[in-house]
Parts: C-alpha cells; sequence; structure tokens
C-alpha cells in the first residue's frame, strides 16, 4: 500500500477533512470521477490501473505505482517551489492522469484544491485566484482574459500554434509548455513559454525542456528521447518523440517518428510543418500523408470546419515552408474525429473523410 494518509494541511473546495472517511463522503456527494480516483488511491494495492490518452494508438490500461506517483507529485512541487497551502484548481478530467496527478499533488504536498468542470474556459466565472493550474491549449486559447486568475500555468495534450504563443507574451502567468505521457506520470520536463527576457537578449526567442529531478534522457539510433526515471519508472521509457538534445538536462521536441512522412525520398515531420502553418491558420488543423503512387505519400492539408479557399493561397504564399513542405492539396472538414482524451485521431480523421 503506497498510502493511507494525506497531507494535514490537503483542503478540497477549501474543506478540511479530519477524516479519510470524512474526504470520501464529501467527495462522493461532489463528483463520483474524484469518489472513484480516491477510493482506489486509499485502498491497499501498491497501484493504480489508468487509461493512456489514446493520441498515438489504440488506449490500453497501464498500471502505475502509487510510489511512483507519489515521487513524481514531489519533483512538480520541488521544480515549481509549490509547497503546502498552494492553492491549486483542476479543470481537467478526473478519469485520466492529468486529472489524477493534480488531485495526487494536493494530497501529498498539501494543496488547497479546487475541482471545477473540464469547460473551454473554466476560469470564467471564478472569482478568486490560484497558484497552480494545468490546461489544455484550447482551454488557453478560450481563456486568455481570464489567465491572470492563475500565477503559474503548465499545458500540455497537445502542441500550441504561434498566435497562441505570441499571445502569452502579453500575460503575466508563468506558462510552460510540458513533456510527457501517461507512461512517465504527466510530465518528465517542461519548457518555458513567456517571460523569455534573457533568452529573447540572445536574440534566440527559443527556449527549450528542461527535466525535473532524477531524470536522466539520451536518445536511441532512431533519434527518439529514452527517459531513465527510476523515482517514477522501474523500466528507461522508450519514446517514440524525435528530439535533439541540447544538453544533459534540455531538449528540444522536434515531433513523432510515427508520423513522420516520406515524400519522395524526403522525410518531413508533419509537426514542424504545422508548427509554421499555424502561423496562417487559426483553426485545427494537421498534415498528412496521402498514398501516392509517384511519391509514396503526398503531403496534404486537412483542416476543420467549411471551405475557405483562401487559405490555400496563403499556405503557397507563406515563405516559411520549403517547396516539399507545401501541401499537394487542401481537405476540409466539418469536425475532425477525436480520441476519448479530446486529441485529434488523425488517422481516423484522414481515412475516414479524404480516402475516396
Amino acid at each position: 500500500m503506497a498510502t493511507n494518509n494525506y497531507h494535514k494541511a490537503f483542503k478540497l473546495q477549501g474543506k478540511s477533512f479530519n477524516s479519510l472517511n470524512e474526504l470520501l463522503i464529501f467527495s462522493n456527494v461532489f463528483s463520483v470521477e474524484v469518489f472513484d480516483f480516491l477510493n482506489e488511491w486509499f485502498n491497499d494495492s501498491s497501484f493504480i490501473i489508468v487509461k493512456t490518452s489514446g493520441s498515438t494508438g489504440k488506449p490500453k490500461e497501464i498500471q502505475l505505482q502509487k510510489k511512483h506517483m507519489i515521487n513524481s507529485a514531489k519533483a512538480t512541487g520541488a521544480f515549481f517551489n509549490l509547497i503546502e497551502d498552494t492553492t491549486a484548481l483542476l479543470c481537467m478530467s478526473a478519469e485520466y492522469i492529468a486529472g489524477k496527478m493534480m488531485i495526487v499533488r494536493s494530497l501529498v504536498l498539501g494543496w488547497d484544491l479546487t475541482i471545477v468542470k473540464p469547460l473551454a474556459n473554466p476560469l470564467k466565472d471564478i472569482e478568486g485566484t490560484f497558484d497552480f493550474c494545468a490546461m489544455v491549449p484550447l482551454q488557453v486559447k478560450s481563456s486568455l482574459n481570464d489567465l491572470h486568475k492563475v500565477n503559474k500555468l503548465i499545458i500540455g495534450g497537445g502542441a500550441l500554434s504561434s498566435e497562441l504563443q505570441s499571445q502569452l507574451q502579453q500575460i503575466n502567468t508563468q506558462c510552460f509548455a510540458t513533456y510527457g505521457m501517461t507512461e512517465t506520470i504527466t510530465h518528465i520536463a517542461v519548457k518555458k513559454l513567456n517571460n523569455l527576457e534573457n533568452i529573447i537578449a540572445s536574440k534566440t526567442k527559443q527556449s527549450f525542456y528542461s527535466v525535473l529531478p532524477n531524470i536522466k534522457i539520451s536518445k536511441d539510433k532512431r533519434n527518439c528521447l529514452l527517459i531513465s526515471a527510476p523515482e517514477i519508472s522501474n523500466e528507461t521509457v522508450i519514446t517514440n518523440d524525435l528530439v535533439k538534445l541540447i544538453s544533459e538536462t534540455k531538449f528540444d521536441w522536434l515531433g513523432r517518428y510515427d508520423n513522420i512522412i516520406n515524400s519522395g525520398g524526403v522525410k518531413l515531420i508533419p509537426e514542424q510543418i504545422e508548427l509554421k502553418l499555424s502561423q496562417i491558420i487559426e483553426r485545427r488543423f494537421f498534415v498528412y500523408g496521402k498514398p501516392d503512387e509517384s511519391l509514396g505519400d503526398k503531403l496534404v492539408l486537412i483542416v476543420e470546419g467549411v471551405v475557405d479557399e483562401s487559405i490555400l493561397n496563403e499556405v503557397k504564399l507563406l515563405k516559411a515552408l520549403k517547396k516539399y513542405e507545401t501541401p499537394k492539396e487542401i481537405f476540409f472538414i466539418k469536425e475532425f474525429i477525436e480520441t476519448e482524451s479530446k486529441k485529434i485521431d488523425r488517422i481516423k480523421t484522414f481515412y475516414k473523410f479524404t480516402s475516396n
């Protein structure tokens, strides 16, 4: 059993609890998802079962050791200097690891946790402020006018557009992109997104992911990231994430190995092309390799929403794109197919709407 206790300073919805039973009764009235997780967290098992996001394959259930989750919570607290009585907001589902870990951090570190529904703008009707919060990019985009209510914000679950990153430069909230997955118990590295005075002064205007305490990184022959983190995983985590190692503790994320498009012998990394396209496309979109007799795979652009021919014209004129990075076709799809965790399912979306 990992633990049957919680930090004496822990609060939920501003309420302290004199016993575990009192906490469970309160959570059952408040949220079935939270109650179910707390029941599992405080049972006699040394692990919990969680679902992977399904963003890179079929969702599956895996076991995570509770002691590893506790270590992950402590590492986050140490990295961001979030001590007891930190006010935290959970605005994502407690069904997935990101939501579960916000609860674990609060239990272990003694935070005052407020839980709200996972809406597009969860801060809209909240009057108070918070020391710490986690959001997905869609929530950040919808919450720009209310982000002043959060001191430190971590953003995960998808890439940020160039436009959104630019908008964050006008925000006082300390914003960080996170790198991680269910297998690494959420983030093992973070990247500062705004307030980059020292970086801008050096004219690079770029920051890199920095690993949390007790994390070692390396690359395999594919140039994919390897993660050695004995305090959160018994085995080295082999990823499909293409990276450039900057130092022993910093790396630049380039894209997914399994998303690489081989077009006429040229290997294209979709995420790098999408970052450039995000300068002109405000809707959700992605690029994909459409089977082609002469090229093997032909680079195409998939855009969500009604047809807008001006987008195609803007793409052709985008100077940031190299010749072979320019999409050969564009498809407009009314609504993308999503995974259970609300990420774009590229494969299902492409083949359902464009394979004919």
